[in-house]
């Protein structure tokens, strides 16, 4: 799986130009298909009738090298989650700032179950995600907006992917970034997945944050 940019027709222009890289061994990833189609919700009216969604179908690549075939995900989507990243973003800000999963799940209109679930994960990863974007926010600008420390592991991995999408903003030709969609975009989708790859950090990041 690689995350990519959310516009579609950018996408394509990436693959015809060659200029996606395979996740697997580095190599130019070409067009293969598409990916089943998926209900997305986002950030909006409580679930229910009035609930806002998309239905995405994801492209799909083949990698001209090793012939591996990946899903290209948006950089607003989260590996098998049904919540756009940003819903989820939303619900572990709340969390860091003291709110119990009852309440997020209220103010968000999700099941009280999903929201636990997705703040289960990330603390599960809160550690690897607090010293991935620290690393992130360093190597992008001289002298970044370090993250201040917070009140519990979460917290610290919460304040660690705002500071790097605030380093990331920094960076000559991107502008503003939208932390949870850099969140995606560098981890490939697996923010709160159980496991990450050895090669966690998504290269072709900058392809798939919003300019």
């Amino acid at each position: 799986m690689l995350t990519v940019n959310a516009d579609r027709d950018v996408v394509e222009r990436q693959l015809g130009d060659g200029e996606l890289a395979c996740p697997s061994c580095g190599g130019v990833l070409a067009r293969w298909g598409n990916g089943v189609a998926r209900r997305v919700r986002l950030p909006g009216e409580p679930d229910g009738e009035r609930s806002r969604h998309v239905v995405l179908v994801p492209r799909r690549s083949r990698c001209r090298e090793c012939g591996a075939t990946h899903v290209l995900l948006p950089a607003w989507c989260l590996a098998r989650r049904a919540d756009a990243g940003e819903v989820i973003g939303l619900a572990l800000e709340a969390k860091a700032a003291g709110a119990g999963h009852r309440a997020v799940a209220e103010r968000l209109g999700r099941p009280a179950s999903t929201v636990r679930g997705w703040l289960r994960a990330f603390t599960r990863r809160a550690e690897q995600v607090r010293s991935v974007f620290t690393a992130l926010a360093v190597s992008l600008v001289t002298d970044p907006p370090l993250p201040a420390q917070a009140s519990s592991p979460l917290g610290d991995a919460v304040t660690a992917v705002a500071a790097a999408a605030a380093a990331a903003s920094r960076v000559p030709g991107v502008g503003a970034v939208a932390r949870w969609q850099l969140a995606a975009a560098v981890t490939c989708g697996l923010l709160l997945a159980p496991a990450w790859p050895a090669r966690v950090a998504n290269t072709s990041w900058l392809w798939a944050v919003p300019r």
